[in-house]
């Protein structure tokens, strides 16, 4: 990145980049996982007890994260790494690490300015069934429910600031 700053247009509703985090996760999906994700009919719990998060920093900072059963983060690694199901167990960590990164990656890309003005973590993967994810009540925050082969996964985008007009929902 330049010394000079990159202004972000931060939407005063951040529900304005579901649509973008729709388009860059199905992309992402499409071509690493050979799959089709697709919306739920109904607004459904997510139960989840694999998360991968990857940090924002620069131009936007904040979080992205997918969350989701191990049954499904099994099915995209087995589909990334091209072997069966039961020998994905092993990996499920560095897949579901490594496709948040690649969503973050091409969201990112997807919003003028922030493609080269923001620069994203290595993820880190929590595993286990009795955790919760926390932020700050006061961050904006979006979530987007999807479906893989009807298995719910939720992709998640909390942010805490940007070079440009930060607006609460």
């Amino acid at each position: 990145m330049s010394s000079q700053q990159v202004a972000v247009c931060v939407p005063e509703k951040l529900e304005e980049w579901l649509p973008l985090m729709e388009v860059a996760a199905k992309e992402v999906f499409a071509q690493m996982v050979d799959s089709q994700l697709s919306l739920p009919e109904a607004p459904s719990p997510i139960v989840a007890n694999i998360t991968a998060m990857v940090g924002l920093a620069g131009a936007l900072t904040g979080v992205m994260s997918v969350r989701c059963e191990e049954e499904a983060a099994a099915l995209i690694t087995s589909r990334m790494l091209g072997i069966n199901v039961q020998d994905a167990m092993a990996s499920l960590s560095d897949a579901l690490g490594e496709i948040c990164n690649m969503v973050a990656g091409n969201f990112k890309f997807k919003i003028p300015g922030l493609g080269d003005g923001c620069f994203l973590s290595p993820p880190t993967v929590v595993r286990g069934g009795d955790y919760e994810v926390h932020a700050r009540p006061s961050i904006p925050r979006i979530h987007l429910r999807l479906l893989l082969e009807n298995m719910p996964l939720m992709i998640s985008l909390y942010v805490s600031g940007a070079n440009g007009r930060l607006k609460r929902n």
